[in-house]
């Protein structure tokens, strides 16, 4: 909760290339990353798999952190607080207010918390490996951003989920799981033309020299040319990255501007067809259509735990549902997403491997497919070769030896 916004939903698909926190390979063995000219030497990999490893630290951390206080909150907080909430005036009044004014203060309380490891991971970290362009001042206001965007979503979904709660009784999960998965579609049509401005200049690609490949590549897939967008990154990292995001009208491909001033055309050219290979497959509606699945089983689990909680003999009182219930259901929700998180990392590696495999195909260019991943592993200092119990916890993409070696194949 604290290093990042959190959807609730996948809207949109980048390379993953130093996008997760996985931890280093404690082989021996390099494998060359070759940016087209010179291989990692090995300060360059030792450097790199120091800032995995603390990167990876401060992961864990988040998540311990994390859910300790919810763990605190939910089992010492929640009354108390919901007692106090009844005697502030113009809030004791009114239940609604009294759960946003609990969901607010427990937010500020997380982020009071957590704040130190978001300075360090988020600012500090970054600057120590030449990662980062932003300054002190411009890293805090964006992280003040993503903590008022993520606070606002935060309150729509728990002021609605507990709204369908005290007015649909016990089938609320499945009222609460349709209910998200509508949210979840205009949240999917709003981060790209909403969201992501607020973060990064995003204009209408102008390239010339690209526009017939991307032409050539879009054909019969159904996806315009001028769904194709320019994203300043380099005001924020000197990492690179593309993306496809959004829905229906809204649906486009965002190339960061280091990585359309970094990688040749042909390499250019083979990630976009790996984005483009992400709408071929319709790879963001069977993520939202998987998202209502998990959203039915997560909400009828937390029903369950409910009743077994804070039920009178077997029964609970959906209509009366106390407000000092809302951090057990922060903490069921949150173990709930970890659980499975191993789960849904494996569906988005099957999903990264169609769309690699579909941009060798489309492209036909396997030895710009391997410089750009070796290109984008420098750049964004990524692990090529991690432990597989490492991968299969915490990456929602290939690491990069596996996609290499798709050009062999």
């Amino acid at each position: 909760m604290s290093r990042e916004l959190a959807a609730g939903n996948q809207t949109g698909y980048n390379l993953g290339v130093r996008q997760e926190s996985p931890p280093f390979s404690r082989r021996e063995r390099m494998l060359p990353v070759s940016d087209g000219s010179t291989d990692l030497t090995p300060d360059e990999l030792v450097e790199a798999r120091q800032y995995r490893r603390l990167d990876l630290a401060v992961t864990l951390i988040d998540r311990v952190v994390d859910l300790a206080f919810l763990s605190v909150a939910a089992f010492y907080l929640a009354l108390p607080l919901a007692d106090w909430l009844w005697s502030v005036p113009g809030v004791g009044a009114f239940r609604s207010v009294r759960l946003v004014a609990m969901l607010v203060i427990l937010m500020g309380l997380q982020a009071v918390i957590s704040f130190p490891l978001s300075v360090y991971s988020g600012y500090f970290l970054e600057h120590r490996f030449k990662l980062s362009t932003l300054t002190f001042r411009g890293w805090l206001w964006r992280y003040v951003k993503r903590l008022l965007i993520g606070g606002v979503f935060t309150v729509i979904v728990f002021l609605g989920l507990y709204l369908v709660i005290w007015h649909t009784g016990r089938y609320w999960w499945l009222v609460g799981a349709g209910t998200f998965f509508v949210l979840s579609i205009v949240l999917g049509q709003l981060v790209p033309v909403l969201i992501l401005p607020l973060f990064y200049k995003i204009d209408r690609l102008d390239a010339p020299e690209l526009s017939e490949r991307f032409t050539r590549l879009t054909e019969g897939t159904g996806l315009s040319i001028e769904g194709v967008y320019r994203m300043g990154l380099s005001a924020e990292t000197v990492k690179a990255n593309a993306m496809l995001a959004g829905l229906g009208r809204t649906r486009r491909v965002l190339l960061g501007d280091t990585l359309l001033d970094k990688f040749t055309p042909d390499e250019i050219e083979v990630i976009f067809a790996h984005e483009v290979g992400h709408h071929v497959f319709r790879h963001i509606h069977k993520l939202i259509l998987g998202g209502l699945v998990l959203s039915m089983a997560g909400f009828w689990i937390v029903d369950r735990l409910l009743v077994w909680w804070a039920g009178s003999g077997g029964r609970l009182d959906y209509t009366n549902l106390p407000i000092s219930t809302l951090p057990m259901i922060m903490l069921i929700l949150t173990v709930f997403g970890l659980v499975l998180e191993p789960l849904q990392n494996a569906v988005s590696r099957y999903f990264e491997r169609q769309c690699d495999r579909y941009a060798l195909r489309r492209t036909g260019m396997k030895e710009a497919f391997r410089s750009a991943f070796r290109k984008l592993a420098r750049l964004n200092k990524s692990d090529p070769d991690p432990p597989r119990f490492e991968v299969l916890w915490l990456y929602s993409h290939p690491p990069i030896s596996q996609r290499l070696a798709l050009a062999e194949e």
